[in-house]
Formats: C-alpha cells, structure tokens, sequence
C-alpha cells in the first residue's frame, strides 16, 4: 500500500493527500467515497476484494481557511517547473512579466512567468503576441495542492482533472 490517494472536500475541491491505509479507513467508516480506483491493483482479504483507491471525495464538507500561495519568485519558479515559459531551457532563469511593468503590468500570478535571460531580453517591452513569443503555458493561480506535486513526484492521470491540469 505504498500508493498516495487525492482527497477532496464534498464540493471536489482539493484538500490533501493521504495513504491508501487512511483512505480506506475513510471508506470503510462510510465518510468517503471513491471516485476513482488502481484498476491494475486491488485489496484483497481472506474473502474479498477491494478496488485500490485513487481518488476519494468526504461526504462532508470541510471548511478549511484558504490557504493562499505567496506570490514570490521562489514560487513563480516552482509553478513553472523552473523551465523558459518560451523556450522550455532550464538555463538562467529570471522573472518575465507578460504584460511589462512600463505597459501597466502588475505584480500577479497571471502576469509573472519563468523566463530564461535570452527569451527574456528578445521580448523586451513587448507582449507575447507582439514579440511573436508565444507562451508553452498560460499563467494561472497555484492552488495549494499543486506543490504537493513536487513532494509527491508525479500526479496521476486521474488526479489531473480535479487539479486543475
């Protein structure tokens, strides 16, 4: 039982992840649901077998304060699995804003991208439409879950949906 299991609140939002040993207990206690399941793997008892959890969803809703992200460059560069949001190089990285400070952009997590010296300074004080530089993926808020990914290493397929990928 060396899987991780995505939990998430009664409205499908994120809100952890656990051992299957924990998930199961959950279902078993009838204070979850499995939404998706190992097909390959199953539990199995002296008399039964049981689908291996993937996904599970509580029955009751949590109320759990936002846990909102700092935006920092530290974070920036997680969000972008510190890759040139241009190019894809992995080589001198620095902070790009989409639309540049001097043309009324701010300091947001739909504006700030991960973007290595050379695409960086080609762009200069343009768009990416402008520069003709267009971005392998769009900005967006990280929910707190999504850096679970990097401890975790990668996702599954089945998580992706409720993660927002």
């Amino acid at each position: 039982m060396d899987a991780r299991v995505l939990v998430l609140n009664k409205d499908y939002q994120p809100l952890s992840v656990c051992s299957v040993h924990r998930s199961i207990k959950l279902l078993f206690l009838d204070k979850a649901e499995m939404l998706h399941d190992y097909p390959e793997r199953k539990l199995r008892t002296v008399s039964e077998d049981y689908d291996y959890p993937s996904v599970i969803r509580l029955r009751r809703y949590i109320n759990i304060p936002y846990n909102k992200i700092v935006l920092s460059r530290h974070n920036i560069m997680k969000r972008d699995a510190k890759t040139c949001q241009y190019c894809g190089s992995s080589h001198n990285l620095t902070i790009d804003h989409v639309l540049p400070k001097s043309r009324g952009g701010k300091d947001t997590w739909e504006n700030l991208v991960t973007a290595c010296d050379r695409c960086n300074v080609e762009k200069g004080n343009r768009t990416p439409d402008e520069a003709d530089m267009p971005l392998g993926r769009k900005p967006f808020r990280p929910i707190h879950i999504t850096f679970l990914q990097s401890l975790i290493g990668s996702v599954a397929e089945d998580w992706k949906p409720y993660l927002y990928m």
